[in-house]
């Protein structure tokens, strides 16, 4: 008996027929598959193959798909294979091998465009409902978690929230006083240049001034906060969900609300007014260098514009949505840490989602703002 596996190529005409020997096991399978490459040619010249299995001294699902494979090459393309000498304790395991991957999958039905579309509405309404869900859950969570610190001021975390103004607060500083005094200057060039057709050259401080302090200054930082604390704030909490570390915190008695999140959102509710005062002070500024440099406007007149034209009232109705900017800002970015699973696509995605909600949410917050204001007269 063979103690290694052989395969016999004997052509006759159109017809071939191979027999192979000896034990065909996985133990061999370069041995197999050395082989089964060798008789390919052969294979696809011939139009009548036959595999005589009665020398094969040993088989196992490996060996049996091999021999399938050259079965499966000599059938295409209308030729015809067959297997002789299979012995009685082999034949089943042939026959489980014969049929797999033989049945053809089912068509897929084509569907009406127009219910995909209604199947998706449906499916975001569920997401959305959701997602509304979990925000009232994190917004009453922090509710209950402030409600504590005000019975009990000692349990607040002092030197956490000291710690997260300095990162999202005084860190930030630098970046927003520059793209607040960019969009301030923007604006003033824009205003200019095309006021400039009317001879309405110092409504441009009008503009810019209403502008920066009623809409665009708290806005625009509200967006920066959001992209650069906000997916700090998921990425941080989601790296700790994969690590099990807010399940430690549970184990050992402490809320992860009152731990984790608490000083984050505090430290985003106190710092976002504070930098939505410097953008706004910045955004002025350029406007006001623009107004020398490119409008011939001399600061002493810009300064006596925009007293002229903007009053506190713009100022506080800037002023007035930050918090509540922050606070969306904060409870979002803490939400969507904490349904990050187990992998770091998870961690990306939720990421990516809390920024884009967060943003969304904002400009959607600053809107109903406007609208409240404008009809109580403000």
């Amino acid at each position: 008996m063979n103690s290694e596996p052989l395969l016999l190529a004997t052509p006759s005409g159109d017809a071939l027929k191979l027999r192979p020997e000896g034990p065909w096991t996985a133990a061999n399978v370069s041995a197999l598959e050395t082989l089964s490459r060798s008789v390919g040619a052969e294979v696809d010249r011939s139009r009548v193959v036959t595999l005589d299995l009665s020398g094969v001294s040993a088989l196992d699902t490996l060996g049996a798909w091999v021999l399938e494979k050259l079965s499966r090459r000599a059938a295409s393309s209308g030729r015809s294979a067959e297997f002789v000498g299979v012995a009685d304790h082999f034949s089943g395991l042939m026959d489980e091998v014969r049929q797999v991957n033989r049945h053809t999958p089912a068509p897929v039905a084509e569907q009406n465009p127009i219910l995909l579309r209604l199947g998706d509405l449906g499916k975001s309404t569920v997401g959305s409902r959701e997602d509304i869900t979990i925000f009232l859950q994190m917004l009453g969570a922090l509710s209950m978690a402030v409600i504590g610190v005000l019975r009990r001021p000692r349990s607040l975390r002092l030197t956490s929230l000291i710690y997260q103004l300095y990162r999202i607060g005084w860190q930030a500083i630098p970046i927003v006083a520059l793209i607040t005094f960019l969009i301030g200057a923007i604006i003033a060039q824009q205003g200019f240049f095309h006021f400039r057709r009317f001879g309405a050259e110092s409504y441009t401080v009008d503009m810019v001034g209403i502008l920066v302090l009623r809409e665009l200054g708290v806005l625009i930082v509200a967006i920066m906060v959001a992209g650069r604390s906000g997916s700090a704030y998921t990425a941080e909490l989601g790296s700790m969900k994969m690590r099990e570390e807010i399940d430690a915190l549970s184990t050992m008695g402490l809320d992860p609300v009152d731990v984790l999140i608490l000083p984050r959102v505090a430290a985003l509710v106190i710092a976002l007014p504070i930098l939505a005062f410097i953008g706004s002070i910045a955004a002025l500024y350029g406007g006001g260098l623009v107004a020398q440099f490119y409008g011939d406007m001399g600061p002493a007149i810009y300064i006596a514009r925009l007293h002229e034209a903007i009053s506190v009232t713009h100022f506080e109705v800037g002023i007035l949505k930050a918090p509540f900017m922050a606070l969306v800002i904060g409870i979002v970015a803490c939400s969507e840490g904490l349904r990050v699973k187990g992998s770091a696509e998870s961690l990306g995605r939720q990421t990516t989602t809390s920024v884009v909600k967060s943003i969304f949410l904002v400009i959607v917050l600053d809107g109903l703002f406007a609208i409240f204001f404008a009809s109580i007269g403000m």
